[in-house]
């Protein structure tokens, strides 16, 4: 069972530097639920680092004995997605079709600069194959229960699932996500955790393996809007500082009436309405207005994006040769591109621009735009077992994240249920670039919320 309070890693940097707890004390505890038969570590990584975690560890505390204190991330566990390129791995991306591809030549510069600030890697973390899903299902790999019903057997969304599970099980204290339509945001809904999407070129985007080159971000989940800021300021290779919390107080967040509020079932509406009622109690103003520019956005008129001919191109040669290693509710969706012109490639890109511009017009006036992250809690297994509801939930659940994706804008997930209840998110989008001033805006938030991030349901 998770754990029902999570450490933050400011917490546990003071711990570290006070003499309280060791690295190696810290990682042996991570291995220890991971290695435990009886929980999700066996579905959660894909591959489990236990011998270079160990060591690195064992490293961080000597150099902290000589006062080598690279970073707040020195001597914590973190875990990694498996579409990351690791030096001498091969970077599988939870698939089977890439067993055979050569090792990475290098790490990709997110790994690099994890290890420079002393992160302790503890291995790479299950996903949808390929990244192409928001629920987290994978075939090859068994696919990790979500932390919420474990009797019943809930989802844990995706397509950074382990990564979700390895935070929420106290198998790493934060993780390393991707999100291409609201992979990081949707774990982190799903699961209780706050998740970070920062504006794609935020973050160095090689050496991950790719699903939409258009559309790809790289951010963190974790226990508290802190932890993801500091991890954030890492993987940007900027200066780590805390970010000064924003006053709610006067605060303008800018409600869409537009699709993003159907069909919410009722935990979520419940939990949201709430949210902004305590928000408001606090002294910010929500406004409702039109938004319609989402109803612009390719897809949802029933048009081709990004996703399916970017993924297409990078896939098509392995597809020709082993189609049937894929998993076929992400095969089937890759080969839609091969029938997309490349003159409706090219427009959607003019329309990208044109409903990007009036976005920004729209959310001008506003601090941040507030919507619920995803429409329903987590499914459960039983839900999605069929391929029609599979693609139904599916579309779904990313409908709301992927608005921040296609704007090209900043967003985050954070934790709006009470405690015992089922995990529900709400979602702060901010503006394109403006990631920092977001995560102050969220911090804001999270603590008028008046709940503690990382408290979990049993």
């Amino acid at each position: 069972m998770p754990a029902k309070q999570l450490p933050r890693i400011s917490d546990l940097a003071q711990a570290l530097a006070k003499g309280k707890t060791t690295s190696r004390a810290l990682t042996e505890s991570a291995l220890e639920r991971a290695e435990d038969a009886a929980g999700e570590g066996r579905r959660v990584f894909i591959q489990l680092y236990r011998e270079q975690a160990l060591a690195a560890a064992d490293a961080s505390d000597a150099f902290r004995a000589q006062g080598a204190v690279p970073s707040v991330l020195a001597g914590i566990p973190i875990s990694i997605k498996d579409l990351f390129d690791v030096a001498g791995e091969v970077t599988k991306a939870g698939s089977r079709v890439l067993a055979d591809a050569d090792p990475a030549a290098r790490d990709a510069p997110v790994i690099r600069r994890l290890r420079a600030a002393g992160a302790i890697l503890m291995g790479r973390t299950n996903m949808t194959e390929f990244a192409y899903s928001g629920l987290g299902l994978n075939p090859h790999y068994d696919t990790p229960r979500n932390p919420y019903d474990r009797e019943t057997g809930r989802i844990p969304g995706g397509s950074s699932s382990g990564a979700a599970v390895s935070v929420t099980d106290g198998m790493a204290v934060a993780a390393i996500g991707t999100d291409t339509g609201g992979s990081v945001r949707i774990p982190a809904a799903f699961c209780g955790l706050t998740g970070f999407k920062p504006t794609p070129e935020r973050v160095p985007r090689d050496g991950a393996l790719p699903l939409s080159t258009t559309l790809d971000s790289i951010g963190p989940l974790a226990a508290s809007v802190s932890c993801c800021a500091e991890l954030d300021a890492i993987m940007t290779d900027e200066p780590v500082k805390a970010p000064e919390a924003l006053p709610v107080k006067g605060l303008r967040l800018g409600l869409p009436q537009t699709m993003v509020l159907d069909n919410l079932d009722t935990q979520v509406s419940g939990a949201f309405w709430r949210a902004l009622d305590r928000l408001s109690a606090a002294g910010a103003s929500v406004i409702e207005f039109p938004f319609g520019e989402i109803n612009e956005i390719p897809e949802y008129r029933g048009l081709s994006g990004f996703t399916a001919p970017e993924s297409y191109a990078w896939h098509r040669d392995l597809l020709a040769r082993g189609r049937h290693l894929y998993d076929p509710r992400v095969s089937v969706r890759m080969v839609t591109g091969a029938d997309i012109p490349a003159a409706d490639y090219i427009d959607t890109f003019k329309i990208w621009k044109d409903v990007r511009q009036q976005a920004d017009l729209a959310t001008a006036p506003f601090d941040a735009v507030v919507m619920p992250t995803t429409a329903t809690i987590a499914p459960s297994f039983a839900e999605v077992a069929q391929d029609e509801d599979y693609f139904q939930i599916n579309s779904l659940t990313l409908r709301n994240t992927y608005v921040g994706n296609f704007f090209h804008r900043c967003a985050i997930s954070l934790p709006c249920h009470n405690e015992g209840e089922a995990p529900v998110g709400l979602m702060l989008m901010g503006e394109t670039d403006g990631d920092r001033r977001l995560l102050s805006l969220a911090l804001g938030v999270e603590r008028a919320l008046s709940r503690i991030s990382s408290s979990l349901p049993g």
